[in-house]
């Protein structure tokens, strides 16, 4: 299970769902990112550039895991406020950076905006990544869909969206990424946070109410190159 072999072309990124819920780890061609690494050995991260947190909640934020994979990396931890907070005995203060909704933050010429995120966590945020070749990808962690993400799709097109269909995030469903999908318009849609058949079940649900939009139905532990 690991990214860090694949090579990778100038337009292209490439991404590995590696746990259970919104872990996902986003390669491109000279940056590397692990979003919310929860229950999962920090040996499989060696080359990191940036971890980045969506919110607090036990299978998003373990801390001493970031706290390993960063000491052995030197990477920028990026995190919502309440997770930045539980972090500050563990990260050195210059490599930790406080994500509230429209910040913006660059790891080399990878940007980075934190958005709005709808869960019952303290202060959550999503996260829209711009790779130095202008793909966009929206990283919802296990948000539900809510009004201000159209707006969002509108100012940000992504190209690639996460979605979360299923337990354990409260309320999610295959038809609730499949609402994310129509307000924010991707070219690409990838479901997370679920088991095998709620993964099915939403890529049949895109086919018929967004046929335009590519469903990539991932496997965890497997990584894929975009586009």
């Amino acid at each position: 299970m690991s990214i860090e072999g694949i090579t990778l072309k100038k337009g292209e990124a490439a991404f590995l769902w590696f746990n259970p819920y919104s872990g996902v780890t986003i390669k491109t061609p000279i940056r590397t990112l692990v979003f919310d690494p929860a229950e999962i050995d920090t040996k499989l991260f060696t080359e990191v550039d940036a971890v980045l947190i969506t919110h607090e909640h036990h299978d998003h934020l373990s801390i001493p895991t970031v706290r390993e994979i960063q000491k052995r990396t030197n990477c920028l931890v990026i995190a919502d406020s309440t997770s930045a907070r539980s972090l500050r005995a563990a990260i050195p203060p210059e490599k930790l950076q406080e994500a509230h909704v429209g910040s913006e933050h660059e790891i080399g010429k990878v940007k980075v905006r934190a958005e709005g995120f709808k869960h019952p966590a303290a202060t959550p945020v999503s996260y829209i990544i711009t790779t130095e070749d202008n793909i966009k990808i929206y990283h919802t962690g296990d948000s539900l869909p809510f009004p201000e993400m159209k707006q969002m799709g509108e100012r940000n097109p992504p190209d690639l969206v996460f979605c979360t269909v299923g337990v354990p995030a409260p309320g999610a469903s295959p038809r609730t990424a499949v609402e994310i999908v129509k307000m924010v318009k991707p070219k690409a849609a990838a479901p997370y946070h679920a088991q095998p058949p709620e993964l099915k079940e939403f890529c049949e649900l895109l086919s018929k109410e967004a046929p335009k939009v590519r469903c990539i139905l991932i496997e965890m532990g497997r990584a894929y190159k975009y586009p």
